[in-house]
């Protein structure tokens, strides 16, 4: 065995996407002479970015107040015109967004790729003296005598799928630190262990998400309407009691983003996200808009949805939770770029005042009172019933409970209620009680198969390496997700990975084709038995997305 080579600094962060690139250019900007380490298990910095998005620019502004003239790729395109409509089956009616409560309004966001927002922060970091890393996932914790965080190893490299060491091999590195910061995104692997060790989540709601799915296609230039923003809800969903939503946003270059969010906690078992976007794309009023264009990205990503309920105890000693890995997603307005930004920002500031006052605490003190004092909580508390109003009550009851609670919290009347969440794998079905869903065919113009898909998510990992999506119980899969809720594995999951081989006169065999996770998570969160842990691959491995 290899030793391991170690470097110290001061804070190393786990994840170079907004929340932790903004974290360390905070921390330089205050003290330049701290040695910060971002790593980042993509294969570049923005590779494993995935967002709709339209931006608020709050944060970014705070960070940089002239982001606009630093060409910062957002800023090419800002929104000129908001549509939201109610979809059925073949029509559409447009709801004013006069009732909506002001909070819902795009005026001043950005839409563009996030990915390419991200990469630009990365350079910004590095100019800055950032050490980053791409292409190294930290893949374990190291603790002190205490049980204080000190630091993470990064991914052993060239280790065979029957865990003997390549010829190749090199074992991962040691990061020590002051401090160590989880910005995974939502449902990082080390953030769920770093939940259970210090019981974070025990004073909270549990967290719950949605699968968003997206595509990119290059359309007719006739049919572009830069800075155009629409959201959708109602069908296809509205026909399975599910709830969630589509969005279709018209970026630079005759570009247009568009994709599908599905809440996960469906009940009827034989409900396809991805199958449910590709029927939405099929709308009359989608399809005439991408009718001529060009598909060229794919992916998919889970979203935070418990809102500030669900937002658990942020600090714990030697680390803290920043960005999606705490969960600070707005659900109405779908966007949380900002508030991840803004409390990657609060945590550097509260490390650096530590840090400057010789403070050796058994965990970082400033940050949780900042944060829960700060905008993202004032946001956040206003659109705090939204989603579980929704998910009690159903998408056209839930939606007018979940719009006037946002006015009346708004106008500032508001009950002191907290509605609750029930976890997403508690909520799916028995299969035998829901009827099964024919799904149409793709025609392969509008609509696609899934493994088609995933190659234009550019997904690529080592072939002769450990599975990275481990299976606890093989005979609990069997029994329990196969028999009793009908193998939802084989339609939860956006990219193919899971399949339930069925053979004349054998057993039913799960199978596990790893290579094509696009790392969205969803199979950690939705098996009816969480007997699927993801954990990381090799480094570099998942998507290349170039401009999601």
């Amino acid at each position: 065995m290899s030793e391991r080579e170690s470097m110290p600094c001061d804070v190393v962060i786990v994840g170079g996407g907004p929340a932790g690139l903004s974290a360390a250019i905070r921390l330089k900007q205050i003290n330049d002479e701290l040695e910060v380490v971002v790593l980042e298990k993509g294969s570049e910095i923005g590779a494993h970015i995935l967002s709709g998005a339209v931006v608020d620019p709050k944060a970014l502004g705070e960070l940089f107040p002239d982001w606009r003239d630093m060409d910062c790729p957002m800023a090419e395109t800002p929104v000129t015109d908001n549509w939201h409509w109610s979809l059925s089956k073949s029509g559409k009616t447009s709801i004013p967004h006069i009732i909506m409560p002001p909070l819902m309004s795009n005026d001043g966001c950005y839409t563009g790729s996030l990915g390419n927002m991200t990469r630009w922060l990365g350079e910004k970091a590095e100019e800055m003296g950032v050490m980053v890393f791409p292409g190294f996932p930290a893949s374990e914790v190291m603790f002190d005598d205490k049980g204080a965080v000190r630091g993470v190893i990064t991914q052993d490299m060239g280790i065979a799928e029957d865990g003997s060491q390549k010829g190749d091999y090199q074992p991962g590195m040691e990061i020590e630190a002051k401090y160590t910061l989880f910005a995974e995104g939502a449902r990082g692997s080390l953030t769920k262990q770093m939940k259970a060790k210090y019981d974070l989540e025990a004073d909270c709601e549990p967290q719950v998400y949605g699968l968003g799915i997206k595509e990119l296609w290059d359309i007719d230039p006739k049919k572009h309407v830069p800075g155009r923003v629409i959201h959708t809800q109602g069908w296809p969903l509205s026909e399975s009691q599910t709830w969630g939503g589509g969005f279709f946003y018209h970026q630079a270059n005759n570009q247009v983003a568009l994709g599908f969010v599905t809440a996960l906690g469906y009940k009827n078992p034989w409900v396809s996200p991805y199958q449910e976007f590709q029927r939405w794309k099929q709308h009359p009023a989608i399809r005439e808009m991408l009718e001529g264009g060009t598909r060229v990205a794919y992916g998919a990503r889970v979203i935070n949805e418990g809102g500030w309920q669900s937002v658990p105890k942020l600090a714990f000693p030697g680390g803290a939770l920043i960005g999606c890995a705490a969960g600070f997603v707005n659900v109405p307005r779908i966007k949380g770029s900002h508030t991840a930004m803004k409390s990657g920002m609060l945590c550097a500031e509260a490390i650096a005042a530590e840090i400057a006052g010789h403070e050796s605490q058994p965990e970082l003190q400033g940050y949780e009172p900042a944060v829960r004092s700060s905008w993202i909580a004032k946001e956040l508390k206003l659109v705090q019933n939204a989603e579980p109003a929704v998910a009690k009550y159903g998408e056209d009851i839930g939606t007018i409970l979940a719009g006037a609670d946002m006015w009346m919290r708004t106008l500032k009347i508001g009950l002191p209620i907290s509605m609750k969440h029930h976890a997403d794998y508690t909520m799916t079905g028995r299969a035998d009680l829901y009827p099964k869903i024919d799904y149409p065919k793709p025609d392969g113009v509008i609509s696609f198969d899934r493994l088609t898909n995933v190659a234009f998510s550019f997904t690529n990992h080592a072939e002769d390496q450990p599975v990275h999506l481990q299976l606890g119980d093989a005979d609990l899969q069997k029994s329990s997700e196969y028999d009793v809720f009908g193998g939802p594995s084989n339609r939860y999951c956006p990219a193919g990975v899971y399949e339930w081989i069925e053979e004349e006169g054998k057993e039913p065999r799960f199978q596990i084709n790893s290579q094509n996770c696009v790392h969205c998570k969803t199979c950690d969160i939705k098996d009816p038995n969480q007997n699927i842990n993801w954990v990381t691959p090799e480094g570099a491995g998942g998507p290349n997305y170039p401009n999601m």
